[in-house]
């Protein structure tokens, strides 16, 4: 189980990063972020961060980057973290990550899930996932929630990071 942690900000760098790997060249890139307090965090994006709907990551763009809180990472500043899923930050839609036990509520016990009939279940590469989603990690893609504790929403789409 992962736990992830999330910054916001404005993309104000991107670059390619050298990953020592060959024939990577490109594959990889290093994203700076600035937050509304001017915090910077740096993100690499690796071949297999999730990108929501595929969006195209630019200079300028309002995003959030989600990584793995309990991963190890360098000891410097500024902070730079690995990145699981990364998405452009847009009106009427929110974005979750998280692990959702088998109540599908999740770890920070801030989102229940009510899973619709028009819930779009699938996997990061697109395809449909059909097994229990239920203690797992899942990108919970979701408009209106309840103001109870946890919110509960009926997500337009779930993704499950397998």
């Amino acid at each position: 189980m992962n736990k992830f942690n999330s910054f916001y900000g404005v993309v104000t760098d991107i670059t390619n990063f050298n990953s020592g790997i060959e024939n990577t060249e490109g594959c990889y890139k290093f994203i700076s972020l600035s937050g509304d307090n001017g915090d910077i965090v740096n993100f690499i994006m690796i071949p297999l961060t999730f990108l929501v709907d595929y969006e195209t990551i630019s200079i300028g763009d309002f995003v959030e980057a989600y990584y793995d809180a309990l991963a190890p990472t360098v000891l410097i500043y500024p902070p730079q973290y690995s990145a699981i899923v990364m998405t452009e930050i847009k009106p009427n839609r929110r974005v979750k990550v998280d692990f959702f036990d088998q109540n599908l509520v999740s770890s920070d016990r801030e989102l229940k899930l009510n899973i619709g009939p028009n819930t779009k279940i699938t996997q990061k590469n697109g395809q449909r996932f059909t097994d229990d989603l239920t203690n797992r990690n899942l990108v919970v893609i979701y408009g209106p929630s309840t103001k109870s504790i946890p919110a509960q929403t009926t997500p337009y789409e779930v993704i499950v990071l397998c």
